[in-house]
């Protein structure tokens, strides 16, 4: 019967939400008329008199594209899934709703400029005027769908609150290293020996890939971090922490993979000098979970006449339903990002004694906030959220019941129970929105720098190049300045030691480079600082590999000659697993038989490199596939699906075949563990692709199929036909150039994605590129819902139409709004 419901929507209702995109349409909020014109893939251009039009226009169409995606979104980041999909969802929302970043973002709107708080109203104003003609299968399918679990929803009107509780889900999908430091808590608890445990997070290696900047090129005026190992703890605590598992795995997969070790992103910059236009590129390919529709939305905002009234002429990628350009290029400047990934989120252990806790000796009253989750279909759940000075307590919660456990056990003779606090810059109100529109219209280094000095969460890498000749590198964000401690481990709340300065490291003291000798500079998530830095970021770095390849790929061409927009583009695709150069000479020194040996043989005349049709690639991945749980049997619920790091800790340990943790139940001594982990792979692959090797493909095992972010994983075969698409082959892999990530520990489909990639030329801003995940629509069965998938996973790109005269030569579709 479902299946039946699911193809008469399909068939009946699916045009009824497609937006009109030609002709003329009425548009009270408006001042004066605005024109739209889309090309063949959907991409809007709007042109506007008046900046609060721009924004206007920028929400109705935001809304005609992809409304249902912003309507899901703002339920996520409110914690208010249930009132959608019901019970299930109301753990999600308890845990979503004690970090509080709805809260939050209410504070926020505040702290803005007031040209901010007028582009934010606007774009809410042009999001409802579409609300006040669109309900129900009229606004998208998806409501449609909604009507089985929520048949009474009514859509809300749209609030500049919605937008900038957006910011938060990108903080935390870009969080820092929370995973890292529950990790080493938990393996410390477990009895791991802490030397041990430090040698699963060694060092980053600068001398094998270079940070992004060189101390000598920026100033650094702080004491040295207090680098210290794990702050004592109760013993009984520490028993209490072998329940804390993965804390960023507890939201479900909303937004997206958060957590996963390969999001990141690659972004470099490249001087006029060695270019053939004699002007700089600039490339970026953020990496996030693949989702569908994609993270991204194309779009351009042009005041028809650039003032300081109104000062946009700018193109790039957004969000749905937050106004601006987030990533991209205007007539003057571009710039791009990358995660910077300081650690901004520490765990705090806490003692509480009844609506207490204890801080120095003395008690301090908790902050108490009751509230209530409405859930679709079933009874309200009233719930109460407790927060110290820290942050709100995570181990109250259904989801963070890992952490609950903590404090079952307290002191002898003392009834007081602990719990886990949770301190993140991204809880503390600011203005970043401030910094997106300041980008946006920023022309020179001093004003963008000037706007992004507002940008304080998610912490990022900004690189940056301008029509004069200019390349340069600005880290902003929150970092705290930690007492005592290095924020690596869990800390004793109850010593206020161990707390945050009032203040956040200084903007003007974060790594900044502008035009560095080298005449280029590489972001993608290394180590931004060398050893001499005197402020502490954070150890948690990406390990390097893919900077490095970018650093010597481009060194590669400028030796050779002028770089092009082809260059860039082809480093972009690049799918050389480097960490696989230094692991294969080990596995080909093992002594295996049968269809083991054959694949060995593969693995011999492999390039290293991950393309769709190599059999040396699909062999070498099921190795280390298999390869981890051998190797660290002892970690229990800590995997080593951990990119980068895993990489470098496995091949600094295949050089010491001593090492203890070659020692293992099913395997025991380097040669043993590597041969079963082949055997294994072989016998994978042999039942998955066949028992020849010379036939097996990685593009056969990597595949991404785009998954709709709320109906695609429903369970309902017919409701994920109408959503989802692919599946589609990829090259590339985890710390690969390419970044198509896979999860060890679950297959080898595709996770992960660059979810856009862009090359911006300066010399002709219509001579750019870009291509992102799968199409600018998010109405299933549109023609741009996606049309550009196919293109992504084969790595072509298309052309960046960025001033009026080449967007009106790429027209297809003309809309005019009017008063």
């Amino acid at each position: 019967m479902l299946a039946l419901i699911a193809s008469l929507l399909g068939v009946w209702a699916v045009r009824r939400s497609f937006p009109t995109t030609d002709g003329e349409l009425s548009l009270p909020a408006l001042g004066s008329p605005v024109t739209v014109l889309r090309d063949e893939y959907g991409v809007a251009n709007i042109y506007a008199d008046d900046a609060e039009d721009l924004f206007v226009a920028q929400g109705f169409t935001h809304a005609q594209d992809r409304f249902w995606e912003m309507d899901f979104r703002r339920h996520v980041t409110a914690g208010r899934t249930a009132e959608l999909f019901g019970e299930a969802q109301v753990e999600t929302d308890v845990y979503l709703r004690t970090m509080g970043w709805r809260r939050v973002a209410e504070q926020e709107y505040d702290l803005l400029d007031e040209d901010s708080r007028s582009y934010l109203d606007a774009y809410a104003a042009g999001v409802n005027a579409w609300l006040d003609q669109n309900d129900g299968l009229s606004a998208s399918l998806e409501y449609g769908l909604l009507g089985i679990t929520a048949d009474d929803y009514d859509i809300e009107p749209w609030t500049p609150t919605d937008s900038l509780a957006w910011l938060k889900a990108m903080a935390w999908d870009l969080g820092g290293n929370l995973q890292e430091e529950t990790d080493r808590a938990l393996l410390l608890a477990n009895g791991l020996d802490r030397d041990l445990v430090e040698e699963l997070y060694p060092a980053y290696p600068t001398e094998r890939h270079v940070p992004i900047t060189d101390t000598d090129e920026h100033d650094g005026a702080a004491p040295d971090a207090d680098l210290a190992s794990a702050p004592e703890l109760p013993d009984e605590a520490l028993d209490a922490l072998a329940n804390l598992s993965g804390v960023q795995d507890t939201i479900p997969d909303l937004i997206g993979p958060s957590g996963h070790p390969d999001l990141g992103s690659n972004s470099w910059v490249v001087s006029g000098e060695h270019t053939d236009t004699g002007s700089p590129l600039l490339t970026n390919d953020p990496h996030l979970g693949a989702s569908m529709p994609s993270t991204w939305h194309q779009i351009g905002l042009h005041c028809t006449e650039v003032s300081e009234a109104c000062p946009f002429d700018v193109s790039g990628f957004g969000f749905s339903g937050l106004p601006g350009v987030i990533i991209g290029q205007n007539d003057s400047i571009a710039w791009g990002f990358t995660n910077l990934n300081p650690d901004v989120m520490d765990l705090y252990l806490e003692r509480i004694e009844g609506d207490e806790y204890v801080v120095d000796g003395e008690k301090r009253p908790l902050e108490i906030i009751e509230d209530t989750i409405e859930v679709a279909g079933g009874e309200d759940v009233d719930i109460t959220i407790r927060a110290t000075h820290h942050g709100p307590i995570m181990s109250d919660t259904g989801l963070g019941a890992n952490l609950a456990t903590i404090g079952e056990n307290p002191s002898e003779g003392d009834d007081a129970p602990y719990a886990i606090s949770l301190s993140w810059t991204a809880l503390q109100p600011g203005a970043t929105a401030d910094a997106i529109f300041a980008m946006n219209r920023a022309r020179d280094w001093d004003e963008f720098r000037a706007g992004a000095s507002r940008f304080e969460v998610p912490a990022q890498n900004l690189v940056y190049a301008d029509e004069e000749g200019n390349i340069g590198y600005q880290a902003p964000g929150r970092v705290p300045v930690r007492g005592e401690g290095d924020g690596r481990w869990p800390a004793p709340g109850w010593d206020s030691d161990y707390d945050w300065d009032e203040e956040y490291l200084p903007f003007d003291e974060l790594p900044s480079v502008l035009n560095p000798e080298s005449g280029f500079i590489v972001t993608a998530n290394q180590s931004v600082v060398d050893e001499d830095y005197e402020h502490f970021l954070t150890t948690d770095w990406d390990y390097g590999y893919r900077s490095q390849r970018i650093n010597d790929l481009l060194a590669e061409r400028i030796a050779a000659g002028p770089v092009t927009v082809q260059d860039m583009e082809d480093v972009m695709m690049d799918s050389r697993h480097e960490a696989a150069v230094d692991i294969t000479p080990y596995l080909l020194d093992v002594e295996v038989d049968g269809v083991t040996a054959k694949a060995q043989e593969e693995l011999a005349d492999w390039d290293h490199v991950n393309d769709t049709d190599s059999a040396g690639a699909a062999f070498y991945n099921a190795t280390w596939r298999h390869l981890l749980p051998l190797l660290f049997d002892e970690l229990g619920d800590v995997d080593m699906n951990t990119g980068s790091r895993g990489m470098y800790v496995v091949s600094l340990l295949l050089e010491d075949p001593e090492s203890s943790w070659w020692e293992g139940e099913k395997a025991d001594g380097r040669e043993e563990v590597l041969a079963t982990a082949m055997d294994e792979a072989a016998e994978e692959l042999t039942d998955l692709l066949g028992d020849t090797p010379a036939d097996w493909r990685w593009g056969d095992l990597h595949t991404l199929t785009a998954t709709h972010e709320s109906f695609g994983s429903s369970g309902i075969a017919p409701v994920e036909w109408l959503f989802n698409r692919g599946p589609v082959e990829s090259s590339g892999g985890s710390s690969i150039v390419n970044a198509t990530g896979w999860n060890a520990t679950e297959g080898y489909g595709i996770t992960t994605v660059p979810s856009m990639r862009m090359v911006a030329n300066l010399a002709d801003r219509d001579a750019s590129t870009w291509i992102h995940l799968t199409g600018n629509s998010g109405h299933a069965f549109h023609p741009n819902y996606d049309d550009q998938l196919e293109l992504w996973a084969e790595g072509s790109s298309l052309p960046w139409a960025v001033t009026e005269e080449a967007v009106r030569e790429a027209s297809t579709d003309e809309l005019t709004l009017t008063p």
